[in-house]
């Protein structure tokens, strides 16, 4: 039995992330905790024994997936009470990154229990760390919605952020859903695509919507397979204030608090009074 972290009797939730495609991906904490813990929790029991199967690992495993877990958490969080360490793992990547696990994850918190990550694969981080695009920023955003008019507001959204977004796409709707971004964002708005990571036709693309839909367009092959798309931020100019309404601005502060002198000076030279007030803060903060 293996508890890295726990000298009590208590057992351990091991949150263990498997490879996206390459199995030779799998970190050799991850092969360990899989031999050793009692019991492991699976999104497909079928998927995951044939991962168990290539390493030789035999392990006993229980499904746990969107259509039981809420009903699964309880009994994992009695397990791991009894002494059994557990390990939780989805089909590929890090559990609970658009798969299941937060239920229970969640539940396991909120009674005490252990829970502890045995880090590796994650397509979204795989894919933005060799998109080009920004990563001192960004945000996961999870799968799109549905309906057009649902993604078109996620698109606007996630541009309008300011920072890069990342977030997945089906197979059977990423043309509709690249169709409602040329819609939103115009059809030159850049774009990258990452599909099949770490598999045999792994492919980058990184261009135009246009030029992205003419290339899944011209195979269709091309229009399989498991997507990360990502999404620049817009860049947003900062508004640039000229002299005489700075020297009013350092006059005026000096007899009231910094918020309200804005609002006087703004008001003036008819100009947006939090704009003048965040470009102050701004360069408070950089001298």
């Amino acid at each position: 039995m293996l508890n890295e972290h726990n000298s009590s009797k208590i057992g351990t939730l091991y949150v263990v992330a498997t490879p996206i495609g390459n199995l030779d991906d799998i970190s050799q904490r991850a092969l360990k905790v899989l031999s050793s813990v009692d019991l492991i929790a699976a999104e497909d029991t079928r998927h995951t024994g044939k991962l168990l199967s290539h390493f030789a690992i035999k392990a006993k495993t229980v499904a746990v997936h969107d259509h039981n877990e809420k009903q699964k958490s309880q009994q994992i969080v009695n397990w791991l009470n009894e002494g059994l360490d557990i390990a939780l793992v989805s089909d590929a990547g890090t559990p609970l990154i658009s798969d299941p696990g937060y239920a229970v994850v969640n539940l396991c918190r909120e009674q005490g229990a252990n829970v502890t990550p045995v880090p590796g694969a994650c397509a979204a981080i795989a894919a933005v760390s060799c998109s080009g695009l920004a990563t001192d920023k960004f945000q996961f955003l999870g799968f799109t919605p549905a309906k057009s008019k649902a993604r078109q507001d996620f698109y606007l959204n996630a541009v309008e952020s300011g920072i890069t977004s990342i977030f997945y796409e089906s197979t059977h709707r990423i043309l509709a859903s690249l169709d409602d971004a040329a819609e939103c964002l115009g059809s030159e708005q850049k774009i990258v695509l990452a599909k099949e990571l770490t598999k045999t036709y792994e492919t980058f693309f990184s261009g135009s919507i246009s030029e992205l839909i003419a290339f899944l367009n011209e195979d269709r092959a091309r229009q399989k397979g498991e997507f990360v798309l990502m999404l620049p931020g817009k860049v947003v100019d900062k508004q640039e204030f000229g002299p005489e309404v700075m020297r009013m601005l350092e006059l005026i502060k000096a007899e009231m608090p910094l918020k309200k002198a804005c609002g006087v000076v703004a008001t003036y030279f008819d100009l947006k009074k939090n704009a003048l007030y965040k470009a102050v803060l701004e360069q408070q903060e950089s001298e």
